[in-house]
């Protein structure tokens, strides 16, 4: 699914794993195509961001499109201009890294331009263990929301349904049966269900597996 578009742009809510998601992307690409980056446009929240893994990801030969290093920790909205240019750049495979809930989607909406110029594919992130995405109808009222707040249509439903460690077979079927629900109702395929990398032998999917490493740190580590 993530080798057919040329960029690949990730939101959603808070919690929603949207990061690792957007990091693991990147990876997986690294092993198709010379040339990756990874652009995090995240200027809303302090944890869980893409440019604090960015030598990890370096090491792996992924551009990292930050802000300038002396903001790379304040929460400022600021956007590499440099964004625009990898976006509609053809010898790149770019991964956007999208802030959460309104704030977020704002900021993706300001770079519309170069986005609706490319060949793209824009993922929204449901946990159905969060609060914000717990239900159908709070899922299709946040996807309804973001997609007007960034000017564009959402088109794919990514499952990632997980209590981290405590993560079960029942929990992903169970996201799984949520987000068929309301893919049906919206008319936007499910384009995979994320399992992490330590249980996904044990788990099975009714859609296309994406396996995950986990990279980022919880806050309380």
């Amino acid at each position: 699914m993530i080798e057919k578009y040329k960029n690949n742009i990730f939101i959603g809510m808070f919690g929603s794993g949207k990061t690792e998601i957007a990091i693991n992307t990147s990876l997986k690409l690294r092993e198709k195509f010379e040339n990756v980056a990874i652009a995090d446009i995240d200027t809303i929240s302090p944890y869980f961001r893409t440019r604090d893994v960015i030598s990890e990801l370096k090491e792996k030969n992924i551009k990292v499109v930050t802000p300038p290093e002396k903001y790379m920790h304040a929460d400022v909205p600021i956007i590499p201009p440099s964004v625009g240019g990898y976006i509609t750049n053809p010898d790149y495979r770019l991964v956007i890294d999208v802030g959460g809930n309104d704030d977020g989607a704002v900021v993706l909406g300001s770079l519309n331009n170069f986005v609706k110029k490319a060949d793209f594919a824009l993922y929204f992130v449901i946990n159905t263990n969060r609060p914000f995405t717990d239900t159908e109808e709070k899922i299709i009222k946040n996807i309804q929301n973001l997609s007007t707040k960034a000017r564009l249509s959402v088109d794919y439903l990514v499952c990632n349904s997980n209590i981290m460690e405590e993560t079960t077979q029942e929990i992903i079927t169970n996201g799984e049966n949520i987000l068929k629900n309301v893919s049906e109702k919206l008319g936007i395929p499910v384009a995979f269900t994320v399992v992490e990398e330590s249980i996904e032998k044990n788990i099975k999917t009714n859609y296309e597996k994406f396996i995950l490493k986990r990279y980022m740190l919880k806050a309380w580590d």
